[in-house]
């Protein structure tokens, strides 16, 4: 990997969806380079058995957990309210939460669960946890998407939580759509405030995800990787979140989406500026919040 710092001493680094997965590597590998790591996980058992097994591999005593289901608003509200009230700042957010869902869910908020997991829940946790993120020197944020999102024509305003007609792949790309034109609109409003953001593809894993509808569903996602030939481990799909957290090569770029260490075009439908305000403003009104202030730096 290229660029890569000796250590993270000091950075104090939050990993959503971290007790397993991608999240997990990405996690292990930022503690390896002595990051103060806060891994979230919905799964008491399995955060307190992912913070053994990073302190154990690398010797790194500031690991520590925070637990929230990501779906639900209120969890994540306490999620936020938690680490402020541990962390005076925070230097690095990696959004990387998600999950695929084959029959239509909805939350306990009355949102369909692809959109409120896999999108409103960045944006909620992104928007809470900005004052701390102002409050570092040099804060990245980072959002987990994926290639699935070229799919997608565009955000389906008329339906956005998939009432009518539910494909769960389809649902899983406009989701995943919506995360780069978060990412797009969320780098415009930064434009000052010393934060940057930005978007990836992990590529193909050989990972758990697609799990939860089943051993069918999990089998054709990893047949399907197989059949491509792009199926990559979980050390290799956390790379790039690792580099966007870590690398002086990408200091100070933001609104950018990255496959392999490199930016590349995202699909068009990503660069429709209408599109993401009008996604900006609907994701406001469903999560209650107030338009937040980006013009400064906190100090």
């Amino acid at each position: 990997m290229a660029d890569i710092p000796q250590n993270m001493t000091g950075k104090i680094c939050m990993v959503t969806g971290a007790s397993s997965g991608i999240g997990q590597a990405t996690a292990l590998a930022l503690a390896h380079l002595d990051a103060t790591m806060i891994i979230v996980g919905r799964s008491q058992k399995k955060s307190k058995n992912t913070v053994q097994m990073i302190k154990k591999a690398t010797g790194n005593v500031n690991v520590d957990y925070l637990l929230a289901d990501l779906s639900t608003q209120k969890e994540l509200f306490q999620l936020a309210e938690n680490f402020k009230n541990r962390y005076q700042r925070l230097d690095i957010l990696v959004n990387n939460a998600g999950a695929k869902f084959v029959k239509r869910l909805e939350t306990v908020d009355g949102l369909e669960m692809s959109f409120a997991l896999n999108h409103l829940a960045y944006f909620i946790l992104t928007m809470l946890l900005l004052d701390s993120l102002k409050n570092s020197n040099e804060a990245r944020i980072i959002n987990v998407s994926s290639d699935s999102h070229r799919s997608c024509p565009g955000i389906n305003f008329n339906d956005l939580q998939s009432a009518n007609n539910y494909i769960g792949k389809q649902a899983y790309a406009q989701s995943k759509l919506a995360n780069i034109l978060f990412t797009y609109e969320l780098s415009e409003r930064l434009k000052g405030t010393g934060v940057t953001v930005n978007a990836l593809t992990p590529g193909g894993v050989a990972s758990n995800f697609c799990k939860n509808n089943g051993w069918i569903s999990w089998m054709k996602h990893i047949t399907a990787h197989i059949l491509a030939l792009n199926l990559i481990g979980l050390a290799e799909a956390a790379r790039t979140a690792v580099f966007l957290a870590t690398s002086s090569e990408v200091m100070g770029i933001s609104g950018q989406y990255f496959s392999k260490q490199k930016s590349i075009r995202s699909s068009a439908a990503c660069y429709d500026k209408e599109t993401a305000n009008r996604l900006w403003r609907i994701s406001l009104e469903l999560s209650g919040l107030a338009e937040p202030s980006l013009s400064k730096i906190n100090v």
